[in-house]
């Protein structure tokens, strides 16, 4: 056979090789008629029709690529490399040529033993019946890498290539990489006192203890663990690992012991009523529980959060604690703390109701601050221009209160350094803020009223005097009609109650009528027409927005017979019957 029907692989097979045909490792079974590539006898093949001119392969460097060189050279080739045995390793591929499927065999040594079998890679192709140049050659010389272009590498013959296969009983695998023994040994070497990994001592520096630097030690591990000694386990690794054991157990039965007594065991907690010690503690809004007890425990009245909730829990009015701040003793039980907690008196708070009056809010805050009677009156007076009124506010001279109407009704929260100037300011400012959010400015014109300031004051009237929404609302009604022009029955006069109280700063109900007709103050809508110069005290938000929206029913009087349900009326005569009632049941109730 030819050297273009020669497959990709550098050796051929030998007919002599006692492995030849081993058909047990690779499953090949030998085809009739077909003959290993050797240099024996060829086999004659049965050749299909060929073109008029063959393919064959180029020498290296005489044709370029894809070109064909003359039969009559290649004939004097063939016969040189007779002689020569010099393999090309792989035919160039062409697709004029017809090839055949053919078993491209492979042979390597192994320790000088010349064991071979069957690759099964490649095809050898078919070749037109010619003189073997292989005749007579050493099958066994090794093949030269022929240069010729589109020639594929040698994947065998090269250093980095990886090495072919071995045969059945010749593999083994590696059971341990060669780094890590080379780690296991320098850790071991360390570990030791002998020097560095690489060292074993000497003083040579070569590891293997002799002298030489050849390294045999080092050696025989890179080519595997037979014969070595077995790997010693490291003494420091084993200490090591204990002493993380111990710390990851005791660690976790630190936590462990702490987690089952804060869990189970009974709450660290004081005993008494506290030191002569007195902290304000502020319970903010939406705090639970367990958030009042911590705030507690840091403030240093409770000794455990944990107490505090046990205490709430057994006491019956424990879930109702209200924020706010509590003057309480440092280390006091917690018993004792919930007490004084669930004491609506001790909560240190001042709470202004809807349609008080300032002068009531000013005799609070001097008791809550323990401050002398008329302290927060004078400075209300002397700081009104300072306290953050709005600009429309005190626009008429004959105002009693500059702030009446502005310290706006809730509850605040007092604290060791609470004033009467900053309970003032921020009272007025809730006031304003509130007023600024309803629209109090625009909504003056639309009530037919002169200024904002008008709007409260009929808030204070409708608050003072109303029961309910229902009642706030019919009552701005009454004091919006009574202020038409068109109201020939009063005379555009208010006449309410409640202005007269206020200039008599008192809350009466019986009163002589002649009398209050006849007193004389800009205050007493009894004696004058339209509303009052400002507002007889501070409106809430149902009074506000009643007077903002009012029920448009026509009301023009109303009378409270039992002092609870208000009833209204259209006209006078109605109204009067009503009075007859009140005037009645008030001289039963009299004993007259």
């Amino acid at each position: 056979m030819t050297e273009y029907g020669r497959g990709p692989g550098p050796e051929p097979w030998h007919p002599e090789d006692p492995q030849y045909g081993d058909q047990g490792w690779t499953g090949h079974e030998a085809q009739q008629g077909q003959m290993p590539y050797v240099g024996g006898p060829q086999q004659q093949y049965q050749q299909e029709p060929q073109p008029q001119q063959a393919y064959y392969p180029q020498q290296q460097g005489q044709y370029p690529q894809g070109q064909q060189m003359p039969y009559q050279q290649q004939q004097q080739q063939q016969q040189e490399q007779q002689q020569q045995v010099q393999y090309p390793q792989h035919p160039q591929q062409h697709p004029e040529y017809q090839q055949h499927p053919q078993h491209q065999q492979h042979q390597e040594t192994y320790g000088g033993q010349g064991q071979v079998w069957d690759t099964g890679q490649g095809h050898y192709a078919a070749v037109p019946q010619v003189a073997d140049p292989y005749a007579g050659a050493d099958p066994y010389a090794q093949q030269q890498s022929s240069g010729y272009p589109g020639e594929a590498p040698d994947l065998y013959g090269t250093p980095e290539a990886f090495p072919p296969p071995r045969p059945p009983g010749m593999r083994h695998l590696e059971t341990e990489e060669p780094w890590q023994e080379e780690e296991d040994a320098a850790a071991d070497s360390f570990l030791a006192g002998g020097g560095d990994a690489g060292d074993d001592g000497d003083g040579d520096g070569d590891g293997d203890g002799d002298g030489d630097g050849d390294d045999g030690g080092r050696g025989g591990r890179r080519s595997g663990r037979s014969g070595g000694k077995p790997k010693k386990r490291s003494g420091m690794a084993c200490l090591i690992a204990a002493v993380v054991i111990v710390g990851v157990v005791g660690g976790g039965g630190y936590y462990g012991y702490n987690y089952i007594k804060a869990r189970f065991g009974q709450a660290e907690d004081f005993a008494g009523e506290g030191i002569d010690e007195t902290v304000d503690v502020e319970i903010p809004k939406g705090a639970g529980v367990g958030q009042m007890g911590r705030i507690l425990k840091e403030a240093g009245v409770v000794a455990s959060a944990q107490a505090f909730v046990d205490a709430a829990g057994n006491n019956p009015k424990g879930q109702s604690i209200q924020p706010g701040v509590y003057p309480l003793k440092k280390k006091m039980s917690a018993a004792a703390a919930v007490a004084v907690m669930t004491d609506p008196s001790k909560l240190h708070v001042l709470t202004i109701s809807e349609g008080m009056r300032n002068s009531t809010v000013y005799d609070a805050i001097d008791k809550k601050l323990e401050k002398p009677a008329g302290t927060t009156k004078g400075i209300a007076f002397k700081q009104a221009k300072t306290l953050g009124l709005p600009a429309w506010a005190n626009n008429d001279k004959n105002i009693i209160d500059p702030l009446e109407g502005f310290l706006y009704p809730m509850r605040y929260d007092l604290s060791k350094d609470s004033t009467p100037e900053s309970l003032l300011k921020q009272m007025v400012k809730n006031a304003t803020d509130k007023y600024t959010e309803l629209g109090v400015e625009g909504k003056a014109k639309e009530l037919g009223l002169d200024n904002p300031l008008q709007v409260i004051t009929v808030a204070s009237l409708v608050n003072a005097e109303g029961k309910n929404h229902d009642d706030f609302r019919k009552m701005s009604e009454v004091v919006y009609n009574r202020l038409k022009k068109t109201n020939d029955v009063t005379n555009q006069k208010i006449e309410f109650d409640s202005t007269y109280n206020y200039v008599k700063n008192q809350s009466e109900i019986n009163f002589n009528l002649t009398e209050a007709k006849a007193f004389v103050n800009p205050y007493n809508t009894h004696n004058v027409k339209g509303l009052p110069p400002g507002p007889i005290g501070n409106p809430g938000l149902d009074a506000l927005t009643a007077t903002l929206s009012p029920d448009h029913g026509g009301w023009m009087f109303f009378v409270s017979v039992d002092g609870n349900t208000t009833t209204f009326t259209k006209t006078y005569d109605e109204h009067l019957k009503l009075v007859a009632e009140f005037q009645a049941r008030q001289k039963q109730k009299n004993g007259g």
